[in-house]
């Protein structure tokens, strides 16, 4: 079994896809994944929409600045925030515990991808209201990640980090 730490060294953005099929087993992992995240107050106050169909794939592309890698993905994650549930924790729970509880679940199932060798990468720049309309999302849900989802089309390259002295301080 593959320690955390060794999965999250290896996990990096990927940009290129193949076609291939993702198995079942492996999508109801990474869904449990995004259920099993912990969050504010236990509130769980998001939803993640799978999404598999070209032409939605290729709007939500286009909605994410014409960054066209996304489409190719076999699935794309759109993970929402649910503004009606965090309400109950006033602005700070919508405009930031809602969003920490998507941030949560998403680099949980990233981890879980990374661990059955799927590719993925964090795609925050998009406009919200054009995927809200491809998605006919209600006024309630708010799309703050896009997810692309599949085998790796590319070679592997780990950025460089901070050293940890730049990073960690005790005191």
């Amino acid at each position: 079994m593959k320690k955390i730490i060794d999965i999250i060294k290896k996990r990096h953005s990927v940009r290129a896809y193949r076609s291939d099929e993702i198995p079942l087993e492996i999508m109801n992992e990474i869904e449990e994944a995004l259920i099993l995240a912990p969050s504010a107050g236990n509130l769980q106050s998001r939803k993640f929409f799978f999404i598999k169909d070209k032409i939605k794939k290729m709007a939500i592309a286009r909605a994410a600045l014409s960054q066209m890698f996304i489409a190719e993905a076999p699935v794309v994650i759109v993970g929402c925030t649910d503004n009606l549930i965090k309400n109950r924790y006033g602005n700070r729970g919508i405009y930031l515990y809602s969003i920490q509880d998507v941030a949560i679940s998403i680099s949980f199932a990233m981890l879980v991808a990374e661990e059955h060798n799927l590719g993925t990468v964090w795609i925050g720049a998009f406009n919200e209201k054009e995927v809200s309309e491809i998605l006919s999302l209600p006024e309630n849900l708010r799309p703050v990640v896009i997810l692309p989802l599949g085998y790796p089309d590319e070679e592997p390259y780990i950025t460089d980090r901070k050293p940890k002295e730049e990073v960690i301080e005790y005191l």
